[in-house]
């Protein structure tokens, strides 16, 4: 399976297919979308490199979809795709946190060498820290260790660890179960029995003292939260 997957959401389905076959000759693993609203559903729950954004779509628009994102997940690269040339749209696109703004039309090849250049730079972006801190306790992830303020420490377990990075690189956004299974553990959410998740989340927050759930917060019918500045 190719590394990098890119999310496109374009709302012509001629314009939508040639910019997937190209991706995918290219080597890149697509996803899509039609509209708006199912834009900015994927674009803030899915796992993904790039996306390539258009501006006049159904539902929400490419303002709206971008402007969500880069609070949910700042660093997520983004190219806008539009017939849209005037000068504040593209000044707007891009001070909303696009990394670059592609003309229509435009040849599927200088798409690719945009992509190619916007994924060169977002590999030389910082890395999501592996150190965070918390009232009370220190994460170290990259030692899979939780060091409490009186000196005492709790290790986590191998997927205790990672269903807490994806957590904390969340950003405070919801998380649902079905991504949970589908990006930490490489599961399908459809064919997977839950009960072990259930379990990981009860011991997380046992080692992080979060008796009341303050920390790592239910979210009824949606999934989880996790709130760092809550005391552990």
């Amino acid at each position: 399976m190719p590394e990098d997957t890119i999310l496109v959401i374009e709302d012509d389905p001629a314009v939508r297919r040639g910019v997937i076959d190209a991706l995918e000759y290219g080597g890149y693993r697509t996803l899509e979308a039609a509209n708006g609203s199912e834009g900015l559903e994927l674009a803030l729950r899915a796992n993904y490199r790039l996306l390539l954004l258009d501006l006049v779509l159904p539902g929400h628009d490419g303002f709206s979809i971008l402007s969500e994102l880069k609070k949910k997940r700042p660093g997520q690269a983004v190219i806008i795709l539009s017939a849209r040339g005037e000068e504040n749209d593209r000044v707007r696109g891009l001070s909303l946190g696009a990394d670059d703004y592609v003309m229509k039309p435009f040849s599927l090849r200088e798409l690719l060498a945009r992509v190619e250049a916007v994924l060169r730079r977002s590999c030389e972006r910082p890395a999501p820290s592996e150190y965070h801190e918390l009232p009370g306790a220190n994460i170290d992830l990259a030692s899979g260790r939780i060091l409490f303020a009186e000196g005492e420490e709790t290790q986590l377990s191998e997927q205790e660890g990672k269903l807490l990075r994806y957590f904390l690189h969340a950003a405070g956004r919801i998380v649902t179960r079905d991504e949970i299974l589908r990006h930490v553990w490489g599961l399908d959410p459809a064919r997977t029995e839950t009960r072990t998740l259930d379990m990981h989340i009860m011991h997380l927050r046992t080692k992080l003292r979060d008796r009341e759930q303050s920390l790592l917060v239910t979210v009824r019918g949606k999934g989880w939260r996790f709130h760092p500045a809550a005391r552990p």
